[in-house]
């Protein structure tokens, strides 16, 4: 049984759920931030955090130090909050632009920032979540792309800024297989795909001792794509 304490933010979606699960069954306490509501099953648990918005700051700062004044400690943050939105320029506006980035890039830098403190004090590491499609971005893909590469960029100087005293990476999936994905791309061979318990393996890979070596690195996470 481990002591420490892994903050998960996005922690109510497919990908979020699978990493505090398997982050449980190693036996890490898992804190659970989200902007929707607690599931039903999930609501008044331990470390359960529902209705905090990760794009503004305050909220942020205010959430994380709950989760470090009832846990005592956080050693690991990983940056799940996020969405994704097809959109050509031509035919769309600057909302989906505006929307990418702050629900792809905005969440990890006030949680990164918010928890930054924290994570010095255990010597910890942050995990955030970018895109194989941000590598080289396809029509309709330049408002997610583009705040995905934000996130890249955030890891790469991030990781710089923290040698030594908190690492930081970054996971690069393809296509996850979640329900949503499924549903919007029915005919796709979901076979291919990256399965969440696959990422969510990697990502606490890397938010673990096992990798204190690494730092800075984005890492495909690309499935049978």
């Amino acid at each position: 049984m481990s002591d420490k304490v892994i903050v998960v933010t996005g922690a109510f979606g497919a990908l979020g759920r699978a990493v505090a699960q398997r982050a449980t069954d190693r036996g890490y306490a898992v804190a659970m931030l989200d902007y929707a509501a607690a599931p039903a099953e999930l609501a008044g648990a331990k470390l359960v955090y529902g209705g905090v918005d990760l794009t503004k700051p305050d909220q942020t700062i205010a959430a994380v130090q709950k989760v470090r004044d009832n846990a005592g400690r956080i050693d690991a943050l990983l940056n799940i909050a996020g969405g994704f939105t097809f959109r050509t320029l031509s035919e769309g506006d600057g909302a989906a632009w505006d929307a990418m980035y702050a629900i792809n890039l905005k969440t990890a830098v006030n949680a990164s920032r918010a928890a930054l403190p924290h994570l010095i004090e255990t010597g910890g590491a942050i995990v955030n979540v970018g895109a194989a499609g941000a590598l080289k971005a396809g029509a309709g893909m330049g408002a997610y792309a583009a705040a995905k590469s934000g996130v890249h960029k955030l890891t790469e100087s991030l990781a710089d800024e923290m040698k030594g005293r908190v690492r930081v990476n970054a996971v690069l999936p393809s296509i996850i297989d979640t329900p949503q994905n499924r549903k919007d791309m029915p005919d796709a061979d979901h076979a291919a795909w990256v399965r969440a318990e696959e990422l969510a393996d990697v990502m606490l890979f890397l938010a673990s001792a096992e990798a204190s070596a690494v730092t800075g690195a984005l890492v495909p996470v690309v499935g049978r794509v």
